[in-house]
């Protein structure tokens, strides 16, 4: 458990960020309350009573101020093309653990590509895409994986009831949108490849209770970082319930609104992780509620296992090198229903 130890949340005052705040006391940490807007952190910091430190990603002053004191720091706050970057520079600068939420795909690669040295050098620890997308996708694809060292292609398909996006999954849509010029992105023969041509429509078998269901295929989502940075499998390909691409891309689909006690949504989800080689195939599935508010349970798990020394390597590393993957998920068994068959 925390044992009172101290994680300062940017973006803490978000749609994510208030269940990341929430989970981190029911573990026994002291969130520290931090981001961009001071009006929104002062009124959470009433609510909550806990302490609230302004800071901007364009401010490093003010995000040392933020980081001072504390055990590590988790960034909810997208879109992370903005944010990562000045939080692991500062979290590299206060020589503490970094965790982030990001679902970019691009922002992701860039934690990769201009961290990894450093923070190995440093013996820092950094975690992208620590949350629903790119993190519990690359945990069960490890965990299926097993003892196969290597394997010809992962397929992680998402059956997601509806999707209610919030306010920052759209702003981290349009940067991302932004940046690939329009053109859709996906994993194949070892690398990103980036297309002009419309993704192809499938049905995938998704086991009970949800059957086989219309799917985008190639819907591609921040597994692909994660599952290829340390896992030998040259295709990972991600596929989404045509409902719930489709609440995405609707302009006027409502932000998810509370559906019980703890600020979760109706939404339902199942993930099914299929891993191929040769002529096996390895399977595990997650089922659960909210895909914002699981997020917490994860990144929060991660936080105290990395800050307990329950770690594998250090330097900018996915949920599924630097954790024990079925170990971990099964931490998980309170928010998810897991059916791993390795």
């Amino acid at each position: 458990m925390g044992s009172g130890q101290t994680v300062a949340v940017y973006g803490a005052y978000g749609h994510t960020g208030r269940f990341v705040v929430a989970r981190l006391r029911d573990r026994g940490f002291v969130p520290v309350l931090s981001g961009r807007d001071a009006d929104k952190l002062k009124v959470l910091a009433y609510e909550s009573g806990l302490e609230a430190r302004p800071a901007s990603v364009d401010d490093p002053a003010s995000l040392d101020r933020a980081l001072a004191g504390a055990s590590a720091v988790i960034n909810s706050a997208g879109p992370f093309a903005t944010t990562a970057a000045p939080l692991i520079e500062a979290a590299l600068r206060a020589g503490i653990p970094y965790v982030d939420v990001a679902a970019e795909i691009e922002a992701n690669v860039d934690t990769f590509t201009h961290f990894t040295e450093r923070a190995r050098a440093a013996g820092a620890v950094v975690v992208p895409a620590m949350a629903f997308y790119g993190g519990l996708g690359d945990l069960l694809t490890t965990a299926a994986m097993g003892d196969w060292t290597t394997a010809d292609e992962a397929h992680i398909a998402y059956g997601l009831s509806s999707w209610h996006p919030t306010a920052g999954t759209r702003a981290a849509g349009a940067v991302s949108r932004q940046r690939r010029d329009g053109r859709r992105v996906r994993f194949a023969n070892g690398r990103l490849e980036y297309r002009h041509d419309e993704p192809p429509t499938l049905e995938w078998p998704f086991p009970d209770p949800m059957g086989p269901r219309a799917v985008i295929g190639e819907f591609t989502m921040a597994d692909v970082v994660t599952v290829p940075s340390h896992l030998s499998i040259p295709e990972v390909r991600t596929y989404m319930t045509v409902e719930a691409a489709r609440d995405l891309s609707a302009p006027d689909t409502p932000a998810p609104t509370p559906a019980d006690d703890s600020g979760r949504s109706a939404q339902t989800f199942l993930v099914d992780v299929v891993v191929r080689s040769g002529g096996s195939e390895r399977r595990a599935v997650a089922r659960g509620q909210d895909i914002y508010a699981v997020t917490a349970p994860l990144v929060v798990e991660a936080v105290d296992r990395i800050l307990t020394g329950r770690t594998r390597t250090t330097g900018v590393a996915s949920a599924g090198e630097i954790f024990d993957a079925p170990d971990f998920l099964r931490a998980l068994s309170p928010h998810l229903s897991l059916d791993l068959r390795p």
